[in-house]
């Protein structure tokens, strides 16, 4: 399988996952969403803590998008999800709101836990 189709099966697993939310008027679209690596952005001072980084339309990871976990996809796609309905108040609330606290930060955490398969609750 080539890293495309690996990529846009991931995109969708993630996209199901978040489809069960009801947290924006629309559910997220994949439309010119990508799904790529990209190590060498990771090296960068301000990135290297983080394992994903999402754009309005590109997801980049640290790893091989093969190795991607279900959890970090669906996480960052929250992000895009995010941005499709809020496109400037989400990427400036990190001036204001930092990282760890930020609103979006933690949904898009929340979004991975409660959609993961195996979560024990069934949820």
């Amino acid at each position: 399988m080539t890293d495309a189709r690996r990529a846009g099966v991931a995109l969708a697993r993630a996209k199901e996952r978040l489809d069960t939310l009801d947290w924006y008027p629309a559910p997220v679209r994949l439309r010119r969403v990508r799904l790529l690596s990209a190590p060498w952005l990771f090296r960068l001072p301000w990135l290297r803590r983080f394992d994903g980084y999402a754009t309005w339309t590109v997801i980049l990871l640290r790893g091989p998008v093969a190795e991607a976990s279900d959890d970090l996809v669906t996480h960052e796609l929250c992000h895009v999800w995010q941005m499709q309905h809020r496109p400037l108040a989400m990427p400036l609330s990190y001036l204001w709101q930092g990282y760890a606290n930020n609103r979006y930060e933690v949904q898009a955490r929340r979004a991975a836990a409660i959609t993961a398969p195996d979560r024990p609750d069934g949820a």
